[in-house]
């Protein structure tokens, strides 16, 4: 790797400004030259720069090299650093975390958590924005509020990538640190094995400790721990006394949380852990200890009545679209209902636009706020349109999407959300009452979205009233339905997974452990019944159209990214919903699953919800 010149400090600040566009479009790595009589060799003092309007820096860094070397840094960098463009082209920015210029690794109140998410950031290709620990060349330390930004080639790889940095003023206690430290002593090496201090006969026997143990606290946290499943970690820390106290560390829990269920996920729950801390909500989750029923009641009212209508969550707001009204009349209305007011009620949303009415349809929310339909049954048969509503904006619109050639016109399909913002489609029911086993994406990050259909080899045989369950981030579960089977239609109780991150995606059927022993468990063949994806990967089915004398509040929990996935009933203490089927649960901060049910099976009574609590919600220590 060669090593890189500064640009020249004859350069005006203005020039900073320079073309990122001709920087885009070259697919080159800069070529940086200047004088080094201009260099000065005075050191750079920060004056009086922290105050409101700070200037701010800007880095440069080459993503076709390994490392990400820095090849260019403006004057405003060298000042608030100290550190002179000379002495930082061609090294990666992360000697920022150290507080000494000659440190072999970063301070330990740099976290851990947002430099890990910087990493996924950078390898992934998607931007970062964040605040993170840094320290000038004098040790001083600075709060640096960082942005990257990729910069693509016209092959679209990133060849560069923009750091954009303001710095103020970091008020912290140097002498506090993240991680409990452990002195290299005898004594430590007693505490690792549990016992009493050893004496000089017994000092030849501590050199047999495990080596992996006399690495130090942050290496242990960042490099190992922070890489196990949260129910890993648990079973660790009863090692020794050392690692069960960097195990109760709260941003090591962080770090296994994120490292395990991914970063969208993490801020689903991040107002849970508010409340009960990341040890407790990642034991609950695994263990489903605290899983129970509760009954909640709102106020306000969904009128005219209504069924098979579709609701889903943006965070924890429920919205409520379409349905079928009397007569099977289509509705297309909007409610929400905010769960964060102090008496949560139904109120219909003023929109100043709307998709026209259907029943049958699908509702998903994409990128965290707006909420996207497709499909369902109108006025003049099946549809297939798509409309997306900003919850956020000041005068909320449905707005329809035309995305290309669009899947056939269908009802009863199932849909889900993969990767915050991509819509996939599957299944449903023709106008002519054939059977779809078509699986169609849309993405709706890009600027123009078109409908993709996904080409499989082999897809599973056609259905509707199915469900899709996204785990692992880009893999998805689907379950049930009401499956063609020859020349009938019967119930299905198999299971099917995809992954999309394949370069060539195919559905395969899922195999569970035990099937066709007689303890195994296997849920009953069902269609239009509930599935709820968790935060660990794990999916709840219940509910639904079941045939026999089956209950159908029973829970069913599989985890399909296991080895040899099986099914296992979850008995759950609470009173369940009579009946919960179709497009009618919302997941509700990761933790909370609301379903819309009713009393009679006919009319759904949407002011006595049932929620399903993950995890609980008391304050009390972990």
């Amino acid at each position: 790797m060669g090593r890189r010149r500064a640009m020249g400090r004859e350069v005006e600040e203005d020039e900073d400004e320079y073309d990122f566009d001709e920087l885009q479009s070259s697919g080159k790595r800069l070529k940086c030259g200047g004088s080094e009589e201009d260099q000065s060799e005075n050191p750079l003092i920060p004056g009086s720069f922290f105050y409101p309007m700070s200037p701010t820096a800007f880095v440069v860094c080459d993503a076709l090299e390994p490392d990400f070397p820095i090849i260019y840094v403006n004057s405003v960098f060298e000042i608030f650093t100290g550190y002179h463009a000379d002495e930082v082209i061609g090294r990666n920015c992360r000697f920022l975390q150290y507080r000494d210029p000659r440190a072999r690794r970063r301070h330990p109140l740099v976290d851990p958590v947002v430099v890990s998410e910087i990493r996924r950031c950078l390898e992934e290709g998607v931007e970062f924005h964040g605040e993170i620990l840094n320290f000038r060349k004098d040790g001083t330390p600075l709060v640096n509020m960082l942005q990257l930004k990729p910069i693509h080639g016209d092959d679209g790889i990133v060849t560069h990538v923009i750091g954009i940095q303001t710095f103020s003023e970091a008020k912290i206690d140097l002498n506090r640190v993240s991680y409990p430290v452990f002195k290299q002593t005898s004594y430590q090496q007693c505490d690792l094995l549990g016992g009493n201090p050893p004496t000089n006969a017994e000092n030849s026997q501590t050199s047999d400790v495990c080596g992996i143990l006399q690495l130090s606290d942050e290496v242990l946290a960042h490099n190992i721990l922070s890489r196990l499943t949260p129910r890993d970690v648990a079973s660790i820390g009863s090692v020794c006394r050392r690692i069960r106290q960097l195990t109760k560390n709260e941003q090591v829990r962080k770090m296994v949380c994120q490292n395990a269920w991914g970063s969208e996920v993490m801020g689903t729950l991040e107002l849970m852990t508010k409340r009960v801390g990341w040890g407790r909500l990642a034991r609950e989750l695994t263990t489903l200890e605290a899983v129970c029923w509760k009954k909640l009641t709102v106020g306000g009212a969904v009128e005219p009545s209504r069924c098979n209508f579709s609701a889903c969550a943006a965070g924890n707001r429920l919205v409520l679209f379409g349905g079928e009204g009397v007569n099977m009349q289509p509705m297309d209305d909007t409610f929400i209902l905010n769960l964060d007011a102090a008496n949560p009620e139904w109120r219909r949303m003023p929109v100043t636009s709307s998709p026209p009415g259907r029943w049958g349809h699908t509702l998903s929310c994409v990128n965290g706020s707006s909420l996207v339909v497709f499909g369902g049954c109108g006025r003049q048969g099946l549809l297939n349109d798509m409309f997306v509503l900003d919850l956020d904006a000041q005068q909320p619109t449905w707005k329809e999407v035309l995305g290309g050639t669009p899947p056939l016109p269908r009802s009863w399909h199932s849909s889900c959300t993969v990767e915050g913002s991509k819509l996939v489609v599957s299944g449903g029911c023709t106008d002519a009452g054939v059977l779809l086993s078509d699986t169609h994406l849309l993405d709706l990050m890009t600027d123009k979205p078109v409908w993709k259909e996904i080409p499989t080899s082999w897809a599973p045989p056609s259905r509707l009233g199915h469900s899709l369950s996204v785990y692992g981030r880009t893999k998805i579960l689907m379950f049930g339905g009401l499956a063609k089977s020859g020349n009938v239609r019967l119930r299905s109780g198999e299971a099917y997974t995809i992954d999309l991150e394949e370069d060539a995606p195919q559905w395969r059927q899922l195999v569970c452990g035990g099937v066709g022993s007689q303890n195994a468990v296997v849920p009953p063949p069902r269609l239009d019944h509930v599935a709820v994806s968790m935060p660990c990967g794990r999916i709840i089915i219940f509910g639904g159209s079941i045939a026999g004398l089956h209950s159908p509040s029973q829970l069913f929990l599989l985890d399909p990214s296991e080895e040899k996935p099986s099914w296992r009933i979850l008995n759950v203490p609470g009173q369940p919903p009579k009946f919960a089927w179709g497009h009618s649960t919302c997941v509700v901060g990761g933790a909370r699953v609301l379903v819309l049910g009713g009393q009679t099976g006919e009319e759904w009574i949407l002011n006595e919800l049932h929620e399903l609590c993950l995890a609980s919600i008391a304050d009390v220590d972990t």
